[in-house]
């Protein structure tokens, strides 16, 4: 039986401080991972890593806007090589496709995607160069897969993760790096919170999902050991849809 424990690997989880960087992040860490918490807000992701610790697992605060290049060459210069990446920092920007502007459009994109494709990056060549394997692990969306109204921007981001996932899994494969992503239903955050839905908008989100309700944070933490872990070793170039059933039909 392969495991699933993470015993002796470095894990780096972008947006840690809440919602699902936060719920990856305590998974990684009971498998036994020494996890690096990053977000921007210091407070939140070092009140997360203290409590992880005082739980008897690993975790250490990173703050970092991981949009700024510069900062995050910097915050990596000394970092020992990480095992395993993942890319869960994201913003969704919401309207009717002739109302979002520009800067709706490259806000979404610079923090879904071109830091996503920058922290891989920087991460990949730190493996490469020690000559370590590792598992890179994007959080992706079921929209990544299917479209929905008023969501343009955040649906063209997801696909390209998409993309960006299956491109690297073929470069990188022969090099003994995993890459992966996993694609969440509507799942209940504080940012999807934010949008302000009422209870007939999540009813009616709920009737999408084959299972009957909304995602949860926790639902996510067994797909991201797996993906971490030796357990899926010949796992890569996939997308793993944890979204109750939204995309079966």
């Amino acid at each position: 039986m392969p495991s699933f424990r993470l015993d002796g690997r470095r894990a780096l989880v972008t947006g840690a401080g809440r919602g699902i960087g936060l719920a990856a992040a305590t998974a990684l860490a009971g498998a036994g991972a020494d996890v690096t918490l990053c977000a921007r807000t210091r407070d939140e992701i070092e009140i997360v890593a203290a409590a992880i610790n005082g739980q008897g697992g690993k975790a250490g605060a990173l703050p970092l806007d991981v949009t700024d290049r510069v900062a995050v060459v910097e915050a990596l210069r000394d970092q020992a090589p990480f095992d395993i990446l993942l890319n869960n920092a994201g913003i969704n920007r919401p309207g009717a496709f002739l109302d979002v502007g520009l800067d709706d459009f490259d806000a979404v994109f610079d923090l879904n995607v071109r830091a996503v494709f920058n922290l891989t990056q920087l991460v990949v060549a730190k493996l490469l160069a020690a000559g370590r394997s590792g598992s890179i692990i994007n959080v992706s969306s079921q929209l990544g897969h299917v479209g929905a109204s008023e969501r343009s921007i955040y649906v063209t981001s997801k696909f390209a993760i998409e993309g960006l996932t299956k491109a690297l899994a073929v470069e990188l494969g022969p090099r003994g790096i995993r890459v992966n992503a996993i694609a969440p239903t509507f799942t209940d955050t504080p940012l999807t919170r934010s949008y302000g839905l009422g209870e007939a908008q999540l009813a009616a989100l709920s009737t999408k999902i084959k299972l009957g309700r909304i995602g949860r944070v926790e639902d996510l933490m067994g797909a991201v050991v797996f993906l971490a872990s030796d357990a899926s070793a010949l796992v890569t170039g996939t997308s793993l849809l944890v979204d109750g059933g939204w995309t079966a039909d």
